[in-house]
């Protein structure tokens, strides 16, 4: 007969754990000597076993309790169907590792990989992360909201960054944001972007995608992310003032 030191160190657990068992009725409590200890038998060893065994294997103690209670048909089935919850457990840390990992990415835990690719190539063409920044911002908000119809959309952008018109305009747009608002060079890049844009070649980078009204994003949403990027520099608030009196011009 051992004492409860005993059985705990012949089953690699601690004393307060064989109590714990005690107390949730997964192990009975023997009888005491008469010297006052309780006495576990073998019996005690390979239940404390199948218990420990389980509870390592995240099967809640409510659990164990009625698997222990189980005949052995009973229990094969039962310890079957924890084995399946517990390969669900295990697809679904191993997908938890994976996003920890693109953590160091940064960008790839809330975005797909095609917007990843295109923030990716704004780096290389220079932009500043500033700008990479409020792109990545707006394209968190359209992924949370229309994932399926994020990788169209970044389609239609890369297709722009291959012109080397676009790109330019673009960088020059990034470098604006640090102008002063009465900086000359401020009116003749609008009178350039709005000329881009008016001669602009509409099938010269493919159809265009569906846009975000139709793809059920709220207007108020995208406002709001369209009024926070142009706002964010006085050059920028300018810049949109000169693009809209360009636009009333060629309307008049």
């Amino acid at each position: 007969m051992l004492t409860i030191s005993q059985v705990a160190g012949f089953v690699g657990i601690t004393v307060r754990a064989v109590r714990h068992y005690h107390a949730r009725g997964l192990l009975a409590e023997p009888d005491r000597d008469v010297s006052g200890y309780r006495r576990y038998d073998s019996q005690a060893v390979i239940d404390l076993i199948r218990i420990r065994t389980l509870a390592d294997a995240g099967v809640p103690l409510a659990r164990v309790r009625e698997l222990l209670r189980s005949d052995p048909d009973d229990f094969a089935r039962a310890v079957e169907e924890v084995d399946r919850e517990l390969q669900e457990r295990i697809g679904a840390l191993q997908e938890n590792r994976t996003r920890i990992r693109r953590l160091a990415g940064g960008d790839s835990l809330v975005l797909p990989v095609e917007a990843v690719t295109y923030l990716t190539r704004l780096r290389e063409l220079g932009l500043s992360e500033r700008t990479i920044t409020m792109e990545r911002d707006a394209w968190i908000v359209l992924a949370a909201q229309a994932p399926d119809r994020v990788p169209g959309w970044i389609q239609h952008k890369q297709e722009f960054l291959d012109d080397p018109q676009h790109r330019a305009l673009y960088l020059d747009f990034d470098r604006a944001y640090d102008w002063q608002p009465d900086d000359p060079r401020l009116a003749a890049l609008a009178h350039a972007m709005h000329t881009y844009v008016k001669d602009e070649d509409p099938q010269s980078h493919g159809p265009a995608p569906t846009s975000t009204e139709e793809a059920g994003i709220d207007g108020t949403l995208v406002a709001m992310v369209q009024y926070e990027t142009v706002t964010a520099s006085p050059a920028w608030r300018r810049l949109t003032q000169l693009l809209e009196e360009e636009a009333a011009r060629q309307r008049g």
